[in-house]
């Protein structure tokens, strides 16, 4: 049945046709002349959507930095070839890639490689699908035993200025057999009581010593504080999970701890109980902030492996470390300590354990060329275990080597005001899932996520010899670059991420001696030198200059 409604249009329709029939106009579609114009309005277009723009093609002299040393150089374009020989690499990377250090997606950067396969290591590499030390935003390798900054925050993670927890608000009775006791904490003033009670270790520590975590204690330290003697006493110090050390802040002179050669340290905390060595100032409320750093040395651990420099009267060494026909084994004084020395020709030697262990504050100048790092390696050998372990605001380097043979696994540097990673004097091992987060602003303009080099002394023997397998660098600060290579050092990088603002180049190889094929740190292999030849790149994501 039509609707009353639907018999009304009907009408309305004729009537109109009727009416423009009787105005001449037959045919409505096609009006002839003198008819009634139709105007018909047709949409705009739909825009062709463009897509991301791709920003021009960085120059060679963008992407690397060539430096000359005694009258040599490696040019970009000679740079940027040997990047480009390598499998897997993107020297192009630009975009909101990264969330401060976690990917974006759960989708590898850059097509990642075997690292077993490619650095011929099984026993410490394990095999990745993705490249940089983290898979994807919800990657949780790092979390909890880490602290977070402005320079890079982690999932689960609490503030590196936050007070760490010390116990149940209660000082601690008494402090354990064999320390001082350094009475309560008052630096929160009278209207906020004291919760924990210092115990201060000795100054050398001679006997194996266990640091117990005890509610309301803080473990206290002063001036250089010493673990064995070297060529004398060996001791072991042991701290369990979720002890706080800090530097003691009442008094001037520099704070270390120090492993000598022979001792060992076996500081093993939990991911979710991580030991923490800080600065006193770190145990007040708003005691510190994003910006502290150089409270106190660090942590030195001195071993008996290998090291290329050497004291006068000990070496030369040779390439297997024994320092065949010198009259004495090589060895060295270390940075920043007067007549503390490492080095030796066991290249399997342990000065201990660290894992899940935070460094907070450190680094201290003590002259041009001789400083204290968050974490010093002096000829540790390879039977030492360093992993979970993360140095915070150093005002030097986050973690030094100075030779030896130690690899590290989960290591992460954030806000060092000088090098990241910084590795010399022969050092021959092994890195995987490393961070480098440099601070934004006030760091050293010689700063680079990680510095390896031999000290320009091109063929000492043992040769430095590394290989970093999943590591992020986020080079935030205006450094010339974000690796630095020299001193024919021997170098291969396999699934990484690297990222710089805008003014600093990925890479800065240098050579300081040879000509032409012959310059150190790119020539080809050669084994009467302990020579494997350039670096190489694989699986590398580059996104340099600030793209």
């Amino acid at each position: 049945m039509v609707s009353f409604s639907r018999r009304s249009h009907m009408l309305l329709a004729s009537s109109a046709a009727l009416f423009l029939a009787s105005c001449g106009a037959d045919d409505v579609a096609s009006p002839g002349a003198g008819s009634i114009p139709i105007t018909i309005n047709q949409p705009a277009p739909t825009p062709t959507p463009t897509g991301t723009a791709t920003p021009t093609p960085l120059t060679a002299a963008q992407f690397a930095l060539s430096t000359a040393v005694n009258g040599v150089s490696i040019t970009a374009d000679e740079q940027v070839a040997l990047a480009n020989a390598g499998q897997n690499n993107n020297l192009q990377g630009f975009g909101a890639t990264l969330n401060g250090v976690y990917p974006v997606s759960g989708t590898s950067l850059a097509t990642a490689s075997n690292p077993q396969t490619v650095l011929g290591n099984t026993g410490f590499i394990q095999n990745t699908s993705f490249v940089g030390a983290l898979s994807g935003p919800n990657d949780n390798a790092f979390s909890g035993w880490t602290c977070n900054s402005s320079s890079a925050t982690f999932l689960n993670s609490s503030a590196c200025t936050a007070v760490p927890s010390i116990g149940t608000g209660t000082p601690a009775a008494s402090c354990p057999s064999g320390l001082t006791d350094d009475g309560l904490n008052t630096s929160n003033g009278a209207s906020n009581p004291a919760t924990f009670r210092y115990c201060r270790l000795p100054q050398v520590i001679t006997a194996d010593l266990t640091l117990a975590k005890v509610p309301g204690l803080v473990y206290r330290f002063r001036g250089l504080t010493e673990v064995g003697v070297d060529g004398g006493a060996a001791a072991t110090l042991t701290i369990q999970p979720g002890v706080v050390l800090a530097a003691d802040s009442t008094e001037t002179s520099n704070d270390v701890v120090l492993v000598n050669r022979g001792s060992k340290i076996n500081a093993v905390g939990t991911a979710d109980a991580p030991i923490i060595f800080t600065a006193q100032q770190n145990l007040a409320s708003n005691g510190v902030s994003d910006s502290s750093q150089g409270l106190w040395g660090g942590v030195i651990l001195l071993g008996k492996a290998p090291t290329a420099v050497c004291a006068t009267g000990t070496g030369p060494n040779t390439a297997d470390g024994t320092s065949a026909g010198a009259a004495a084994p090589c060895q060295q004084q270390i940075e920043g300590v007067s007549g503390r020395l490492y080095g030796g020709t066991d290249a399997a030697d342990s000065s201990g354990t660290m894992q899940y262990v935070q460094i907070r504050y450190t680094g201290i100048a003590i002259s041009e060329g001789n400083e204290l790092q968050g974490l010093t390696l002096g000829g540790t050998g390879s039977g030492t275990t360093i992993d979970h372990v993360q140095s915070h605001n150093s005002a030097d380097d986050g973690i030094e080597i100075f030779g030896g043979a130690t690899n590290l696994k989960y290591f992460v540097v954030t806000g060092a005001d000088d090098d990241g990673f910084d590795v010399d004097n022969g050092w021959r091992g092994f890195m995987q899932f490393i961070i480098a987060a440099q601070k934004a602003g006030g760091s050293t303009a010689d700063s680079f996520a990680t510095e390896i080099d031999s000290n320009n002394a091109e063929d000492l023997l043992p040769r430095t010899y590394g290989r970093y397998a999943n590591f992020t660098f986020i080079q935030t600060n205006s450094a010339p670059a974000a690796i630095r290579l020299r001193g024919g050092a021997d170098f291969a990088f396999v699934n990484g991420i690297v990222k710089t603002q805008s003014g600093a180049a990925c890479l800065n190889l240098i050579a300081g001696a040879g000509a032409g094929d012959t310059r150190t740190t790119i020539r080809p292999a050669n084994s009467a030198l302990q020579d494997v030849g350039p670096p190489t790149f694989n699986s590398i994501y580059f996104q340099c200059q600030g793209r």
